[in-house]
């Protein structure tokens, strides 16, 4: 019997043998209760070209006095960061790698602002 925790992990290596046959560059996301951290990795899968997480000083900044990263509002300025530094790395397109997260919540919020500001997938 699996846990959450390898439910997860099994749904995110299914994801990521797909998108590694596709041999594009993936924008990857990954949560914790306090955090939303997204991640533009190459198609060779050895570099980051592009990250962006509420664990970023100015993004604190931004989110208030709480510097809550764990809500939807967070997770819509991490998709327009993410959209934004991949553009200036010359990333127009990217696979969507939700590392097996449900596409509910933070994460769908994260996607769509990331399409609002330009990202392709």
């Amino acid at each position: 019997m699996l846990n959450k925790k390898d439910q997860r992990t099994r749904r995110s290596r299914q994801t990521r043998v797909r998108i590694a046959r596709q041999r594009v560059v993936r924008l990857t996301v990954f949560r914790t209760n306090l955090h939303i951290y997204a991640s533009v990795i190459s198609d060779d899968g050895n570099r980051v070209l592009a990250s962006a997480s509420t664990v970023e000083a100015d993004v604190r900044k931004e989110l208030g006095a709480a510097g809550k990263g764990g809500n939807v509002g967070a997770a819509a300025l991490i998709g327009k960061r993410i959209a934004e530094k991949a553009k200036a790395a010359g990333v127009e397109k990217v696979a969507f790698d939700r590392a097996g997260f449900a596409y509910h919540g933070r994460v769908k919020a994260l996607a769509e602002a990331a399409r609002e500001a330009g990202l392709q997938f």
